[in-house]
């Protein structure tokens, strides 16, 4: 591990993702890298097989030969906000993205469940390490980050605790389940969690409200965002909450971990749940968080 450049970053509350003192935002953010004729970006679209089913991928490859650090992009629940401009961000900073639609949702087949989706994440990091798909794509094992944004931030965690080669963990307005149940005990709580999930569900496949929920008041043990970043471990990890979104169930998970993780950062800006107006501060601050944990040539 000698080869990455931790930061012993404290964990920190700021009300907005910005200071005067900040640097410009990050050239991967606003600009194109000089094209590489031997070895183009591209594109390629395939079906990871997990479980019963499988799932709807997309891995943005970054220009340049040599291997490549990775980036495993999540989304949320349902996953209307892909996150796709951070992909591309990405990518332009010299890292390759996955991306993916768990089983059941979005046409990947199957059926949807928030233990599957937990699944599939790990499904997809083993992918990212079998020897034919370094191969092929070129990928360095050893400097792989997940990322992930709501359900998908509790899923990154998830996935990165159970995976000690995981390298950095980039959570973005983070669903923690375990506030989620305990938010049931009231009928404000309980009405507000059936009326979101029911207006989840179109793009879902074999998913109920009550098997939903199931699932997160029976697995308790599991499905604790802070008991998850706390089992991640002193590994580099940034959470980006939303003021107007869920930000309070980041700063509470982050200190449940705090004790764990004193390179964890806290950040809470002053916008929405989908980042509406923060987009390229938002790019700019994964990009950051990349080239810290492993820097690239741009």
């Amino acid at each position: 591990m000698g080869k990455w450049r931790y930061l012993a970053w404290g964990l920190m509350l700021v009300a907005s993702p910005v200071s005067a003192k900040e640097p410009a935002i990050h050239p991967a953010v606003t600009s194109d890298p000089a094209p590489d004729a031997a070895y183009p970006a591209g594109m390629s679209a395939f079906v990871i097989p997990s479980g019963d089913g499988a799932m709807n991928a997309v891995l943005y490859t970054a220009a340049g030969g040599g291997l490549h650090p990775t980036l495993l992009l999540l989304h949320g629940f349902p996953g209307n906000e892909q996150n796709l401009d951070l992909a591309q961000a990405a990518r332009r900073a010299g890292w390759h993205v996955l991306t993916l639609h768990y089983r059941g949702s979005w046409g990947s087949p199957g059926a949807f469940s928030f233990g599957g989706a937990s699944d599939d994440a790990f499904a997809a990091l083993q992918f990212l390490q079998q020897p034919a798909t370094v191969a092929k794509y070129r990928i360095d094992t050893s400097a792989i980050v997940v990322a992930g944004h709501s359900m998908g931030g509790f899923m990154a965690a998830d996935v990165a605790a159970a995976e000690p080669r995981v390298a950095g963990l980039f959570l973005i307005d983070p669903w923690d389940p375990a506030q989620t149940v305990a938010s049931l005990s009231t009928a404000e709580g309980a009405s507000a969690w059936k009326a979101e999930v029911e207006s989840d569900l179109p793009p879902l496949q074999g998913a109920t409200y009550e098997g939903l929920t199931g699932e997160i008041r029976d697995r308790g043990d599991k499905f604790d965002l802070g008991r998850r970043m706390a089992a991640y471990g002193r590994r580099p990890l940034s959470i980006i909450g939303a003021e107007k979104g869920i930000g309070d169930q980041a700063r509470k998970a982050a200190a449940d971990a705090q004790g764990a993780n004193p390179q964890a950062r806290l950040t809470v800006w002053p916008t929405d749940h989908s980042f509406s107006d923060s987009r390229i501060a938002l790019a700019d601050a994964l990009v950051r968080f990349l080239s810290r944990v492993v820097p690239t040539i741009r």
